[in-house]
Order: structure tokens, then sequence, then C-alpha cells
């Protein structure tokens, strides 16, 4: 820790000569190796700490301790005017605009935590718990001194009150922060306005993006206009040019479109298309409504969805959509506005090129260094192929109940007999693949893996072992974000043997007895063999994106086919 003491008489000379004016050089401290050069035409209110080598230039600074390195270059004013403790503790109205599903958000906020605060209400002695310790989190931060980190950079910006700067953050041209925590690494850009906000480690906003009770996870990218109110991005979202209020953007959740807004809603690996749109006003009770998209939903260029709604995993959503469907147990589908209905077709994202490429690239694009959100990027898991056995015995019931049926309506959606049986099919391969791959994934299984599991913002969890964690935060045995935290760590350490034994469950109820070491190694060929039929699939249809057929637009200066063939394939990248 740096060693400081008053600035000398001789020193305050020469800074006056620079041009650097105090309220009080008294409280003004130096490292011990201060020179005047690192104080020039600027001026210094309050308490004010400057560590070795720290720079400031032009700028008014009031109340802030500048860490090693750092400049503070052409700012109107950097000043903490009060006791406060930098956004941290700050309650986001997500998913519901009218605040019953509030989060308080801190530096250490995990995915996993804000879900718990967000999707438990059913249990809120546990919801309550935990907002208490982030409420114990936010008071240690409390602090009537600004801080700035080591080799910070702050050039050109206006107000900046009360915010908490980490290492190595840069800060260029903001216009307005207020009340508010900026990680290690991130960068705030040209004409961002941000209040009540946290922004963790590399995540990146530029572009005149606006931000008011916000939460910004790790190397999430937010810019070109984006405004977002009460709501919470957690890893590796990127949104540029749209509106975002009351949103829960679980990792990867992603929206480029100057006409698209996202509203009072779940969404997590997600994209939205040019236009998407949602309504949560019934013009009724107000902005009273929801909507879940779980993992993997994409809407089309235009989609509309009226809130409440929900879709399953994996679902592409086309046109719009007013109704109130729920298809939460149909994953892998695609729903598509169908003469004024909401017609579903069960399982056919299963052999989209769209979900294999997806599902490849998520992992891939992952630059976190912290990762303090816990991502499952398993293709098969419990989760959902427990979803898929709920979407066969659901289509299963529903053709038994009519079996001469063209047509089905199920939550609002209509499936068509020739969809169900496809769909059936679909969903029948996967499963098989699934429970082949999970029993692949290690030979020792655990039965606390067994029972029904949850997608928490992108961690893949028995449900029984979530509901111990939340027994143990209402008894008090857990009793602090950290010990939550190591919670969810285990359960992320053991997710193998969770699936394993998950999988020999499902295989012994499917057999109606314990499977043999021989019948685990059948289930595991077959499942391979399985997925390597979904695969071809999947490439076909890759295939047939790039046919001929899809030539169409190219070589309009071309004299010959083979010119326009040419053209298409260099363009395309085809080989």
């Amino acid at each position: 820790m740096s060693q400081y003491r008053n600035i000398s008489p001789q020193e305050i000379a020469a800074v006056e000569a620079l041009g650097t004016s105090a309220e009080s050089w008294s409280d003004v401290m130096v490292c011990d190796d201060f020179v005047p050069t690192q104080l020039v035409q600027s001026r210094l209110e309050g308490a004010i700490w400057i560590d070795s080598g720290a720079r400031i230039v032009r700028s008014t600074v009031r109340n802030y301790r500048i860490g090693a390195g750092s400049l503070i270059e052409g700012v109107t004013a950097l000043e903490c005017r009060q006791e406060s403790s930098f956004g941290n503790g700050v309650e986001v109205a997500t998913i519901n605009e009218n605040g019953g599903r509030s989060v308080r958000i801190c530096d250490t906020l995990t995915a996993q935590v804000a879900y718990l605060q967000a999707l438990y209400g059913h249990r809120p002695e546990a919801v309550a718990a935990i907002k208490r310790m982030v409420g114990e989190e936010a008071a240690k931060r409390n602090d009537t001194i600004g801080t700035i980190g080591t080799d910070v950079r702050i050039t050109g910006a206006r107000l900046i009150r009360e915010v908490r700067i980490g290492d190595r953050v840069t800060i260029d041209g903001a216009s307005l922060l207020e009340n508010g925590t900026i990680c290690a690494g991130a960068h705030i850009g040209c004409d961002v306005q941000a209040h009540d906000f946290i922004v963790a480690e590399d995540a990146h906003i530029d572009g005149g993006a606006l931000l008011e009770r916000c939460f910004v996870g790790e190397c999430c990218h937010i810019g070109k206009h984006f405004s977002a109110v009460d709501s919470l991005f957690f890893a590796n979202c990127h949104c540029e040019n749209g509106e975002a209020v009351s949103i829960f953007a679980g990792p990867y959740t992603v929206s480029h479109h100057k006409a698209s807004l996202l509203i009072a809603g779940m969404f997590s690996f997600f994209n939205a298309g040019s236009a998407a749109n949602q309504s949560n006003h019934l013009f009724k009770s107000g902005p009273v409504h929801q909507a879940i998209h779980l993992r993997g939903c994409k809407f089309g260029s235009g989609t509309y969805i009226m809130a409440p709604a929900a879709e399953g995993a994996f679902t592409l959503v086309l046109g719009r959509h007013s109704k109130h469907h729920d298809t939460t147990m149909f994953p892998y589908s695609y729903l598509v506005e169908q003469e004024g209905r909401s017609a579903l077709m069960p399982g056919a994202n299963l052999i989209s090129y769209g979900t294999v490429r997806d599902i490849e690239k998520w992992p891939a694009r992952d630059r976190r260094t912290i990762k303090r959100d816990r991502i499952n990027f398993e293709e098969e898991n419990p989760y959902l192929t427990g979803a898929m056995i709920d979407a066969v015995n659901t289509l299963n019931e529903l053709a038994e109940a009519n079996p001469q049926a063209d047509s089905y309506v199920h939550n609002q959606a209509v499936i068509k007999a020739v969809q169900m049986r496809r769909g059936l099919k679909l969903y029948n391969k996967a499963i098989v693949a699934s429970l082949g791959a999970m029993l692949a994934r290690t030979d020792q299984g655990t039965a606390e893996g067994r029972g029904r599991w949850s997608d928490l913002a992108g961690q893949y969890a028995p449900r029984s072992i979530v509901r111990k964690i939340l027994d143990g935060v209402e008894s008090g045995a857990i009793d602090s974000l950290e010990a939550i935290d190591r919670e969810f760590t285990c359960v992320a350490e053991q997710y193998d043997r969770y699936a394993r034994g998950w999988a020999e469950a499902l295989l012994a109820e499917l057999l109606g007895h314990t499977p043999s070491p021989e019948e685990i190694a059948e289930a595991i060929a077959a499942g391979e063999r399985t997925r390597a039929e979904l695969r071809k699939s999947a490439e076909d249809d890759k295939t047939r994106d790039f046919s001929e057929q899809m030539s169409i637009g190219y070589g309009i200066e071309a004299d010959t086919p083979e010119e326009r063939q040419k053209d298409y394939h260099i363009v395309r990248g085809i080989q």
C-alpha cells in the first residue's frame, strides 16, 4: 500500500505555477515520489489522494483517491459529493416492470444469484435473505471518498459523480456517470450516460448508450445509442441501437437493430431480429405482464409477442403472437404466425444448422477471464432432455385423445397432426442421443442428479440441489453471497456426475430395471449413432443454404452461368 504525505509548501508553489489550485492544500495527500508536473491546470476540492505517477490535467476533482499511473485529463467534474455505495444495493425492476421481481445488484453479482432473486418469488424468505446479503455487500462499499484504480485513463469526460472505478478502466468522452461502479478493464466511451449502475469486468459501453438502474456483466458490449432501464445483462451480451426495459438478459443475449424493443422478459442465448417487439401492457392493469423466452430463442424480423407468453428453449419465433401462448414444454421448435394464430412445429429446430452453429459458436466466443457467471454449454443435458420427454408425453396425450384430428391446440398454440408426428420422431431421436452423451461423460454418477433440472440463467442444476441451497439461505447456514457462489461452484464441478446420475435413472426407467454395464455401453453406442444421424440432417440443412438456388442476386455483371456461379462461390466462400 502506498505511503502518503501532505504536499509540501515548495510543491504547492510549483503546482500553483502550473495553474492548479486547491480548496485546501492540507486535504491533499501525495505519494512520496510526487512531482509537481502531476498536477496541471486543475482544481482540487475536498480530500484528495494522489498515488505514484497519477496525473490530473485540466480537470476538477473532489473527494477522490487517484491510483498509481492513472490519468485524469479534460474532465469537467470528477466528484464524490456525498456518502455512496457506488451503485451497489440499487434495486432493478427486472422482468416485471412494476418491481415484483426486483433484483438488488452489487459488483460481485452473478447470473445465478440474480436468477434466485428474480424467479423464486415462491420462496420469499430466501429472496429477502439474499437481498439482505447484497445490502451487506453494498454497506461494505459505503464511503465519502471515491476511488480510481491503477492505470486508469479518464479523458474528455463531463460529469462523473459517485463512481468507483477499478484498475485499467478507460473512460473516453462520457457525458454523465452517476452512482455506479466500473470494474477492472471496462471501457466507457463517447457520450455514454449512466445512472445507478454496475459495469462488470472487461465490459464495453460506448456510442451514446443510455443506462438507468442497470447491471452490465463481464465482457458485455452495449453501444450505438442503445438505451436500457431496469435491466440486467450478464456475460457476453451484445446490444446495440435498440431499447430494453425491465429485462433479465442472461448470457449471450443479442440485439443489434434500431427498431427492436426487449421489454419485461427473461432472455438468454437469445437473438432479436430487426423490429422485434413485445407488449407488457394490455391497457387494463398497467405494465404488469411478463414473458419468458428460454435459452436459445430467436425472434425473426418483425416478430411481435403480447405478454404474458412463454417459449421453450431454442424456439425460433416468426410473426405476430397475441394469444398468450405457453410452449415451454416444446424445446427446439418453430413458432410461426398462420392465419392469425400461433402455429407450433415441435422439434423442428433440432435439425436446423442454425441451432448447431449457435451451440458451437457460444463457447468459442467466450472471452471472459474471471467467469463469475457459471455457464453450461453442453448440448446434451438433463434440463433439455427432460423437456423433450415432457414434449413427447404431451404430444402422445393429445394424439390419444383425438387420433383422427388434423390439428390440435395446446396452450394457445396450434399443432398440425403431420407436424406432431414429425416432432415425435425428432424428439425421440434427440432423447436417445442425449442419453448416450450424458452416460459417456463420466463413469461415476450420483443419485443427487435425479429429478427435474433448472437452467439458472446459463447454469444447469438439479432442482433438488437448488432447493437445498435455498433451504440453507433461509436457515442461515448459507449467510453470504460468497457462500452461495461456493455452492454453485460445487454444482458446476459436479455437473458430469449429476448428469450421469440423471441419465442412469432415465435408462433404468426405460428398461424397467437397473441397467447393466453392457446395457449402458449399448445406450452410449446408440446415442452416438443417433447423434450422427441428427448432425447429418443439420449438415444437409446447411448444404441447402449453400445450394445454387441461393445464388439469386449474385453475378449481376456476369455474362455466363459459369461466371455467375464463380461470383457466388467466391463471395460465399464455397469450396
